[in-house]
């Protein structure tokens, strides 16, 4: 069955961490952005949702850092921060590991792939799922993108990865949705933190709305570190789910600077057709 949902949005920790300390203002927009997005993913019934994000320094380290790597396990743990931190209590979060092997198989016909059964989620995919799958119903295989430590995979890799997916999505029965994290624009654990580049954020959404290859994968590494801080390389995420909807465009259900959790915040629902 072909690719029935695909969207973008972040996962900052400071989402689920400082949502009470917030001002209301500045970041009701934002959930109310995302009750939308949820609205939106429960009526796709979806059998599974394929999560592409980074990784924390939580599976992955500098002995071992592939590029891209997918979860294979029966269930996940999550969250691997502090309860107390996150705010979100620690729970198991089901997989599908038939299905994930089978998008695996098939995305290695042109993306080589590192694997894992025992993927523990830390907020880059518990944070989103808190809200968007609140009762974590809906079984993950989660895809992670070194957006961490150089050499990062360039930004057309994760374009074809994208594309790759989809091809490998549209060959399973079950109904399938796509949904990439992070960004956008944000420097964590570093003195600009808070630092929300708006007009960056912006340019790069104009272009994932649009869809525009080009315009997508025109970033270099060291321009995405002066203009979007280090936490901006997570567009690679983003980038994944343009070319899983390649030939589609999408709408923004909004953008707004949200410096109390350190991040531009936004959501980018892709048509699938």
């Amino acid at each position: 069955m072909p690719l029935v949902f695909a969207a973008a949005t972040n996962h900052g920790p400071g989402i689920t961490a400082r949502r009470d300390t917030a001002p209301p203002e500045e970041v009701t927009p934002f959930f109310e952005g995302w009750e939308r997005l949820h609205q939106r993913m429960e009526a796709a019934n979806l059998d599974a949702l394929v999560m592409i994000s980074s990784d924390h320094i939580q599976n992955l380290y500098m002995d071992n850092m592939p590029a891209f790597i997918i979860g294979l396990g029966d269930s996940f743990p999550g969250p691997t921060e502090d309860e107390h931190f996150l705010k979100i209590p620690k729970t198991i979060i089901p997989g599908v590991p038939d299905l994930a092997a089978s998008i695996a198989d098939e995305v290695m016909e042109t993306i080589d792939l590192a694997y894992s059964g025992e993927l523990a989620l830390d907020h880059g995919f518990m944070v989103p799922l808190h809200f968007l799958t609140p009762a974590y119903d809906v079984p993950v295989i989660p895809f992670i993108v070194n957006c961490m430590f150089p050499p990062y995979p360039k930004l057309g890799r994760s374009y074809e990865l994208g594309r790759a997916l989809r091809r490998a999505i549209d060959k399973q029965s079950q109904r399938i949705g796509l949904l990439g994290t992070g960004g956008l624009s944000h420097w964590p654990a570093a003195p600009l933190s808070g630092k929300v580049a708006v007009d960056w954020d912006k340019d790069f959404l104009e272009a994932m709305v649009a869809n525009r290859r080009e315009d997508l994968t025109r970033y270099s590494d060291a321009e995405i570190e002066r203009d979007g801080g280090p936490g901006g390389h997570e567009i690679r995420s983003w980038i994944a789910v343009a070319g899983a909807c390649e030939g589609s465009g999408g709408k923004l259900d909004f953008y707004t600077a949200l410096p109390s959790f350190a991040i531009g915040g936004a959501v980018v629902e892709m048509a699938v057709a």
